[in-house]
């Protein structure tokens, strides 16, 4: 028997992005979407589409958050996706062939696509991205991280999937950067709370490592013009997060300006 699928997603203000999401996972038994409060026509265009749609605008994170829309599934499976994300036919298919063929203690890593000013990323760390978004509903969840959550699935055997989970994630440069600096933010105020400490010189470090791993370790360079700005973008995303982590390290010791 085949087992019932979920796709679960956690939404805000993504009336552009939603309709071709939906359309990419219409083969689902359901669609869940948790809305933290859109000002657009998000939650209307989730209902039109058949979606089972709830709202929470009480954000406590994105781990939380997709804690919280997977306790509204009911489906045996569960598929994690963000608005801007596309399942492409043939991961489709090979997600039918799990719903068909069910494993225990198993979960499903989906090879993401990224999309980067214009070009969709073969190299440069971003593909294939991997991610763990396919698993048992009753066995399995994200943990409450509030950026860069992930699934916790200790002890599960980890199965690769060949088709493409489409990503867009850059189609606005500004947008993008200003969704960087939020979650470089966000990092240094958890690890800050974690009590963890940074120097200058590790900021600098960490700044310049981001851009030769991009670039030269993860071949950024065959990526041409945008491996290149992507490897500047990574350092700078680097150089932000740690900037802020000793900035927050130093609040309570430093005196203002005169």
């Amino acid at each position: 028997m085949t087992c019932r699928l979920s796709v679960v997603m956690i939404a805000k203000n993504a009336a552009d992005l939603l309709p071709d999401c939906l359309a990419s996972v219409a083969f689902a038994d359901e669609i869940i979407l948790l809305d933290s409060g859109s000002h657009d026509a998000t939650v209307k265009i989730a209902q039109a589409a058949g979606a089972k749609v709830f709202v929470n605008p009480q954000w406590q994170g994105y781990g939380y958050q997709r804690q919280l829309a997977q306790g509204y599934a009911s489906g045996d499976y569960i598929l994690m996706i963000d608005t801007d994300e596309r399942v492409t036919p043939e991961l489709e298919q090979e997600i039918k062939d799990v719903l068909a063929h069910p494993q225990k203690q198993t979960v499903y890593s989906l090879a993401r696509r990224n999309l980067f000013l214009g070009r969709f990323m073969r190299h440069s760390g971003w593909y294939p991205d991997r991610v763990t978004r396919l698993y048992p509903r009753t066995e399995y969840q994200y943990n409450a991280n509030q950026v860069h959550e992930s699934l916790d699935s200790a002890g599960a055997t980890k199965v690769l999937l060949k088709g493409d989970l489409l990503h867009l994630t850059c189609r606005d440069f500004s947008a993008f950067q200003r969704k960087q600096l939020n979650y470089a933010t966000t990092w240094a105020h958890e690890r800050h709370q974690q009590g963890k400490k940074v120097s200058l010189a590790a900021i600098f470090s960490h700044t310049v490592g981001a851009f030769c791993k991009t670039l030269i370790l993860r071949a950024g360079f065959l990526d041409g013009k945008q491996g290149l700005l992507l490897a500047v973008v990574n350092a700078q995303y680097t150089f932000n997060k740690y900037t802020e982590l000793w900035a927050l390290n130093h609040q309570h010791t430093e005196k203002g300006p005169l």
